[in-house]
């Protein structure tokens, strides 16, 4: 009895151990990585639910968002493919944009729907949507009609949210592919540090509202699939509008971390993601779901750089720069896992991975391929989930890229900038944001190209290039066959375009053979 017993729990477990987890990946908005404070024991605040999810999981410590600004990492986070190899060559989308990803590209989400999966999205898009046009402006939107592009017609089977960043109209809530309640009213400029747009406005919406119901709304979609009879595994994306301005912590939040409304904004994030982990714990759920927490890029100088200073915090957590530039602190970002059933409680692992590396990572967990036109930079790092300190990651190399469409290549502990300057907002640069107080940049008198061995410098203090031009000419002629390559993985080559955007490779030529 006692044997047949004993079979039967082990059979049991093994019928679990298969049984393809669900898959809920957090995706916060602007969060730096010393803004979590089990990255950072300086933080000005804690983060106590993030630090509990490391604790119960694994924490990366060399995690990379694809680009440093967000359309193109959540176009790279779900596709598998660098943004920059379709039409967005620098800077972002608007809310009224027509849509990044490609028709008929797969995602993630088509990916395991078609596995079985249940797909749900509740969350800022920013990735366009096709608008039904009253005419040729790109506010000239009929919002009754229904739109295309979005989530649906890219493997959501729901979805709830917001067009861009909260900062964009319209101001109106989207559900499926409708926009529920027309926006009748217009949204007024806001000065700093709130920071939005003018825009039209839907009655029924609040922007102190909307992180709340994105919240709300996954808690109650993870109870929802608890209760299903089709015993689907799910996949949850839930894309946060937070911290990204506008900084609107709700009243339960304001004030609570004594330091600035950034950081109680974060908290408010904080205390979402500890609902999130309830809610999976409170329906038995938690044991066989894979958990992802992270950021789309570092932290945004608009968030007010000087008052953190003040305060001794530092969002970028010791790296330089910070969202936009090609600097560790524009796409370095937190990153933590959490799968019981698999990855070792407590661990922490320094193991290179991109955030666009998801989609490898679950056709592995399922056992299945992919063809070559499909998630061409994307390398699975499921070995890291299941052995954090004994597996390496199978990604050698990646590709940064930033707001001014500049690019630099990690291979190991060496990183080359292609660019004399940041790339983005930080010093130096030509064109400095209003936020940050950098005197502009004659970029012509600085090194073409900037070399940095991130194993002894993390904060890319001196540039190695003069040292070591033969590290340089190698990383560089490696970034150049990525690019023309289409894919920066094993694997036929896929289409390369060339375009008038592509003339700001005009450092190539320092790199053909």
């Amino acid at each position: 009895m006692i044997l047949r017993l004993l079979l039967a729990l082990l059979l049991s477990a093994t019928l679990r151990a298969a049984t393809p987890p669900n898959i809920v990946y957090i995706l916060a908005d602007d969060l730096g990585i010393g803004d979590v404070s089990v990255y950072n024991p300086g933080s000005a605040w804690q983060t106590p639910h993030l630090d509990r999810l490391a604790r119960e999981g694994l924490r990366f410590t060399d995690a990379h968002a694809a680009s440093s600004l967000c359309t193109p990492s959540r176009y790279a986070l779900l596709t598998g493919r660098y943004a920059w190899r379709g039409r967005l060559k620098q800077g972002v989308l608007q809310g009224f944009s027509p849509p990044l990803i490609e028709a008929g590209r797969p995602t993630v989400a088509s990916f395991l729907q078609a596995q079985g999966y249940a797909t749900a999205i509740f969350g800022k898009w920013h990735l366009g949507l096709d608008w039904a046009r009253t005419g040729p402006k790109p506010e000239n939107v009929d919002y009754a009609q229904a739109f295309r592009g979005g989530p649906i017609d890219h493997g959501f089977e729901r979805f709830l949210g917001i067009s861009a960043s909260l900062d964009m109209p319209p101001y109106a809530w989207l559900e499926q592919n409708r926009v529920p309640t027309l926006p009748t009213l217009t949204l007024p400029d806001s000065p700093a540090p709130k920071l939005w747009r003018s825009g039209p406005l839907a009655p029924d919406f609040k922007l102190e509202d909307v992180q709340p119901r994105l919240t709300a709304s996954a808690v109650a979609y993870i109870a929802e699939r608890a209760k299903a009879k089709d015993n689907k595994p799910f996949f949850l994306y839930l894309p946060l509008a937070a911290p990204h301005t506008p900084i609107l912590p709700t009243k339960t939040f304001e004030g609570k971390t004594r330091t600035t409304s950034y950081g109680d904004f974060v908290t408010q994030v904080d205390d979402d993601i500890g609902a999130i982990l309830a809610a999976l714990a409170q329906h038995g759920l938690a044991q066989n779901t894979l958990v992802i927490v992270t950021s789309d890029n570092g932290f945004a100088p608009a968030a007010d750089v000087p008052a953190h200073a003040r305060l001794n915090h530092d969002p970028s957590g010791g790296y330089r720069g910070y969202k936009s530039d090609l600097f560790e602190g524009g796409h370095r970002v937190p990153f933590i896992a959490r799968w019981p059933e698999m990855i070792p409680a407590g661990t922490t692992t320094g193991a290179l991975i991109e955030q666009l590396d998801l989609f490898a990572t679950c056709a592995e967990i399922l056992g299945q391929s992919f063809p070559a036109s499909v998630a061409e930079d994307s390398v699975s790092f499921l070995a890291v989930l299941r052995k954090p300190k004994g597996a390496s990651s199978l990604r050698s190399s990646l590709i940064n890229h930033s707001a001014e469409g500049r690019f630099a290549i990690r291979e190991g502990k060496w990183k080359l900038l292609v660019w004399p300057g940041s790339g983005g907002w930080s010093s130096p640069t030509p064109s400095p944001s209003q936020w940050l107080k950098v005197q502009r940049t004659d970029l012509s008198t600085l090194p073409a190209f900037q070399l940095y061995d991130l194993e002894t410098d993390e904060a890319e203090t001196k540039n190695l290039a003069n040292a070591h031009p033969d590290i340089v000419q190698r990383l560089g002629r490696l970034l150049l066959a990525d690019i023309e390559r289409g894919r920066s993985t094993p694997g036929a080559p896929q289409p390369y375009k060339e375009s008038p955007e592509w003339t700001q490779l005009a450092w190539r030529n320092s790199f053909t053979p």
